[in-house]
């Protein structure tokens, strides 16, 4: 560990390298919590199918790409296919815990994440999968940092996705209700809003970020039936960082845990990257209770 904390210290190209790599990632991230964001806070569900859904976006890619179509197609493609899932999912499943509590949602939404991953096991099996996005890639400081396009690409993809999000919810009719469902659902049944349908057009929506998300990640990085938690994990602390209604802060968190996570990964190893990213969930969460234990404090 000394030896690697050295070596940042000796070639800062690499310390930039890193740092950017974990940018670019941590783009990824945040496209996956834009979902969970919009889904705890129009349903209040703390969603823990979330990084399943993530994993099945890459294999919709993967599939894709075995048969024989370039791989960027799968982006959308995946975005699409995981939006009837996430409707399909809803409409079976998910709607069933709506306004009850939230733990019950959990129990539930975890129920659905194990047989989810076993089913993706049965159907491809436990080997990593990857696909080569056939971009190649940049070079800067006399090929001391190398960067992927296809990271390039989720970096610009996540930033347009969350300038697309921010407009569809001030601007479309369905945003403008998910927005009035999410501050007072009974007030917007009474309007008229069928606030059933919006909380399935929400869960879709989620899981639709979530299969471009997985897309991306199967070209960046690498899925198997198994990852999922980490991604649930990854964007449940996004969320609480950032908050549920604020999508600049979604993005800002996203990268900040990619940059952390690539430094953890190559300062401890990469066998210890999880363990990082668990150890960071508890201490945030620790911190905000803190936090909240000082303010009750401060009102008294």
């Amino acid at each position: 560990m000394l030896d690697n904390l050295a070596l940042l210290v000796q070639f800062p190209a690499v310390t930039v390298d890193v740092v950017v790599n974990g940018l670019l990632i941590g783009a990824i991230f945040a496209l996956a919590a834009y979902g969970m964001a919009l889904v705890w806070g129009v349903l209040n569900i703390v969603n823990v199918v979330q990084g399943e859904l993530v994993v099945l976006g890459g294999y919709v890619t993967f599939l894709l790409v075995q048969a024989g179509m370039p791989p960027l197609i799968g982006v959308p493609v995946s975005a699409i296919v995981m939006f009837g899932v996430g409707w399909v999912l809803y409409r079976a499943i998910v709607f069933r815990v709506v306004d009850k509590d939230i733990f019950i949602s959990i129990l539930a939404t975890f129920g659905l994440a194990i047989l989810i991953q076993q089913l993706a096991n049965l159907s491809f099996g436990a080997d990593v999968r990857s696909v080569d996005a056939g971009l190649g890639s940049l070079h800067f400081l006399d090929g001391m940092v190398t960067v992927a396009w296809v990271k390039m690409i989720a970096f610009v993809l996540a930033l347009a996705a969350g300038a697309s999000l921010w407009l569809f919810l001030r601007h479309a009719r369905l945003g403008q209700a998910i927005r009035a469902t999410a501050q007072n659902p009974r007030a917007a049944r009474i309007l008229g809003i069928d606030t059933g349908r919006v909380y399935a057009a929400t869960y879709a929506l989620n899981a639709a970020l979530c299969g471009a998300a997985g897309s991306l990640a199967v070209m960046a990085w690498t899925i198997h039936p198994y990852m999922g938690l980490p991604y649930t994990v990854r964007s449940f602390m996004v969320v609480v960082v950032a908050g549920v209604g604020n999508v600049g802060a979604v993005v800002a968190a996203g990268l900040g845990l990619g940059a952390l996570e690539n430094l953890a990964g190559f300062v401890l190893g990469t066998e210890f990257q999880i363990a990082f990213v668990f150890a960071l969930m508890v201490a945030i969460l620790v911190w905000r209770h803190w936090r909240a234990a000082r303010r009750r404090e401060h009102l008294k």
